[in-house]
C-alpha cells in the first residue's frame, strides 16, 4: 500500500542518545524509555525494538492500552509501567501480563489489593507520592494510611517503586520549586524506610531533571524527550552547554525524518488567488508544486503562508492555506524540479535542514505537542 508521506525513523540516532545518557548517569540507574504519545510520534512498535536492541528494557506509559502495545511490541524481556490511566476493572488482568502500574490514590491500592488477592497473583506496584506538582500522588497526610494498607497487604503487593513528578525541572524558574520536591521525596522515603518498608527502587528524575540535577537520579531515570534526540527546551540545552564536550557540542540526535514527494505542478499568473479564500496572492508568476500532505497529516493550518519544506536542497515557502490534504509550495526558483521528487518536511536534504523545533516555533506548538500529533496512520520505517 502507497502513502502520501512517511517517517524514518533512525536506530544509530537512539543509540547515541542512549550512550549519551549512560554517560551522563553512569552504570547504576535504570533507563526506562518514556514511550507515552504513540513513543513521542514516533511509534510504539517501532521505537521498542530499537530500544531493546540498544538495550534499555524498561518501558514507561501513560495509560493501559500503550502498555499493552509495548508488551505486544517486546522481545518478551521488557519491565512495562503505566504512569498515568488504568481502568479498575482491568487490574486483574494487568497483574497477570506482569505489567506494573502507578497507584496514587487510596481507591487504586485497594482495588490493586483485591485483585491481586482474586488472581493469586502480587500487583506490581509503584507508589507515586505527590511533592508539589498536584496531579497524582498521595499527599503528605495521607502516609500512614499507605504504611498500614501496604503493611497489612505485604503478601499480595511488589513494591516495585516509590515514586513522584517534577513540576517543570526544564525551566529555570521553576529550579526552586524542583528544590523543594525533591527533599518532599525525602521526607516521604525517610517516613517509609523508618517505618521498615522497602522498594525495589526510587524514581524521580524525567529527561530535564536527568540532565540538570545528578541527585534525583536515583535507581531509575524516566528518559522521554531527551531519548528521541530533542533538549526539553532550548534553556535546559544552555544550561548544559558547560558539561558538554567541546568536540560534541549537541551529543543529542533526532531520530525522526518526514517525507513526502511532489505530487504536481500549478503555474500561476500576476494577481491570482492560491487555494481557499485570498490568504495568498501571486506578486508575480510563480510556479507551485503541489504536496499531499495537510492539516489532516499532522502539518498545521497555522503553517499557511509561514511553513517551508525542502526540495532538491532547496528551501520552499508555503503559499495559501494549508489544506486537510494538500499545500502548494513556491518551486519558481528550482531549475528543474519532477514529479515524485523527495520533498523533506522535517529533516535534513543536502546542506540544509528542517528541524522539529524550527517546525514547532514556526508553528507556535512545543516540540512535545508536534511530535505527538502526527497521526499514527503514517507509516514509520526503522532505517540504520
Amino acid at each position: 500500500m502507497h502513502h502520501t508521506s512517511r517517517l524514518e525513523i533512525s536506530a544509530a540516532a537512539y543509540r547515541q542518545n542512549i550512550t549519551f545518557i549512560r554517560s551522563l548517569i553512569g552504570p547504576k540507574p535504570t533507563i526506562s524509555a518514556v514511550v507515552k504519545g504513540n513513543a513521542y510520534g514516533h511509534g510504539i512498535a517501532q521505537l521498542v525494538p530499537i530500544a531493546e536492541k540498544s538495550g534499555v528494557n524498561h518501558f514507561s506509559t501513560f495509560s493501559s492500552d500503550e502498555a499493552r502495545e509495548v508488551l505486544a511490541s517486546s522481545s518478551g524481556k521488557a519491565e512495562v509501567m503505566i504512569m498515568g490511566m488504568l481502568h479498575l476493572e482491568e487490574i486483574p488482568d494487568l497483574i497477570r501480563l506482569g505489567i506494573q502500574f502507578y497507584v496514587f490514590d487510596l481507591e487504586r491500592l485497594e482495588a490493586a489489593i483485591q485483585a491481586a488477592k482474586a488472581v493469586g497473583i502480587q500487583a506490581q506496584i509503584h507508589i507515586e507520592v505527590e511533592t508539589g506538582f498536584h496531579r497524582t500522588g498521595f499527599d503528605w497526610e495521607e502516609r500512614q494510611r499507605v504504611l498500614e494498607l501496604l503493611r497489612k497487604n505485604a503478601p499480595f503487593l511488589e513494591l516495585k517503586g516509590l515514586c513522584t513528578h517534577f513540576a517543570g525541572a526544564e525551566s529555570a524558574q521553576n529550579h526552586p520549586r524542583i528544590r523543594q520536591q525533591i527533599l518532599r521525596f525525602g521526607d516521604f522515603a525517610d517516613f517509609f524506610r523508618e517505618n521498615g518498608l522497602t522498594f525495589e527502587r526510587s524514581h524521580a528524575a524525567c529527561s530535564a531533571a536527568t540532565l540538570l540535577f545528578p541527585e534525583t537520579q536515583l535507581d531509575l531515570v524516566r528518559i522521554g524527550i531527551a531519548g528521541y534526540g530533542f533538549w526539553p527546551t532550548r534553556e535546559t540545552f544552555q544550561m548544559m552547554k558547560s558539561r558538554l564536550s567541546p568536540d560534541n557540542p549537541n551529543p543529542l540526535r533526532r531520530l525522526l525524518t518526514w517525507k513526502t514527494q511532489i505530487m504536481s505542478f500549478k503555474k500561476i499568473g500576476q494577481g491570482d488567488f492560491v487555494g481557499y479564500g485570498k490568504g495568498f496572492e501571486a506578486p508575480e508568476e510563480m510556479s507551485l508544486a503541489i504536496i499531499p500532505v495537510g492539516y489532516s497529516h499532522g502539518y498545521g493550518r497555522n503553517l499557511s503562508n509561514i511553513g517551508k519544506v525542502l526540495i532538491s536542497g532547496a528551501f520552499c515557502p508555503v503559499v495559501g492555506i494549508v489544506n486537510m490534504n494538500a499545500i502548494a509550495v513556491d518551486v519558481s526558483h528550482l531549475a528543474d524540479p519532477k514529479q515524485g521528487d523527495e520533498v523533506i518536511l522535517i529533516g535534513n536534504q543536502g546542506d540544509n535542514e528542517i528541524t522539529v523545533g524550527s517546525f514547532a516555533e514556526t508553528s507556535d506548538l512545543i516540540n512535545y505537542e508536534m511530535l505527538t500529533r502526527l497521526p499514527s496512520q503514517i507509516p514509520r520505517l526503522i532505517v540504520d
